[in-house]
């Protein structure tokens, strides 16, 4: 065969691919376009769904962060009273003259970004600080609801563990000790805890003093000081142990 018959048989052969290829589109373009158009909404939605909850997060940080900054701001006690016929004295911006004017202002701005986010890391950490202003301003019962819902909330990160401590902290403070002796004992047996075990056990001890269970008590304070000797808790866990052996 020729070289120039050779080259029209494989444009042939080429032009004939083509024009099946071409036939093929023709009768699926229609399945071709849908599967196009729901790739492209598929894009689009994971697409719209990141900056959605980039947005969201970036706005859950704002709002936590906007009544942390409240509730830590500095306590500064009001001026002293003027001399007569000069002005009122006023409070220096961003700072409150109690620790309890401070806390019921950071409170319902905690709520809020807890509410409006509350799965979210921000969101968290913003019940967390409220159900602490709850304690802080002695409404335990609703601070150890709050603490219990960052324990629901928050899996197994860190605020799982602190929101158990606060649990048992507000429970201890209604009088609630053996349901707080539970906690802070599960607490102490887990090995994988981030919370500090000599904290723990410092919280143990002094609730079953309370509790008028001393034996246990002087037992806990006694791993205090054996176990964790340089512990800045080995002083108190000292004063604590003799207290506990008194009759």
């Amino acid at each position: 065969m020729k070289s120039t018959e050779r080259h029209k048989l494989k444009e042939n052969e080429f032009a004939s691919s083509v024009s099946r290829a071409r036939s093929v589109i023709d009768t699926r373009r229609g399945d071709i376009s849908r599967i196009v158009i729901v790739g492209m909404v598929i894009a689009a939605v994971i697409g719209g769904y990141s900056v959605w909850r980039q947005s969201r997060h970036a706005k859950a940080s704002a709002a936590m962060a906007a009544g942390l900054a409240i509730y830590e701001a500095p306590v500064m006690a009001a001026p002293a009273a003027p001399a007569p016929g000069s002005p009122m004295p006023v409070q220096q911006a961003g700072t409150y003259a109690t620790e309890q004017a401070k806390f019921e202002a950071a409170l319902p701005r905690l709520l809020e970004a807890a509410n409006q986010y509350p799965n979210t890391d921000a969101g968290i950490v913003a019940r967390y600080y409220a159900a602490s202003a709850l304690a802080s301003l002695g409404r335990y019962p609703e601070a150890e609801q709050r603490f219990q819902e960052v324990v629901d909330k928050a899996g197994s990160g860190i605020y799982a563990r602190t929101g158990k401590l606060g649990v048992a902290d507000a429970q201890v403070a209604q009088g609630k000790f053996d349901n707080a002796i539970t906690i802070y004992r599960e607490m102490s047996a887990d090995s994988s805890s981030a919370v500090p075990l000599d904290g723990v056990l410092m919280e143990l001890g002094r609730t079953y003093l309370r509790a008028g269970r001393k034996d246990e008590a002087a037992r806990t304070f006694s791993r205090i000081v054996d176990e964790f000797p340089q512990s800045a808790y080995v002083a108190d866990a000292k004063r604590e142990l003799a207290e506990a052996r008194k009759g």
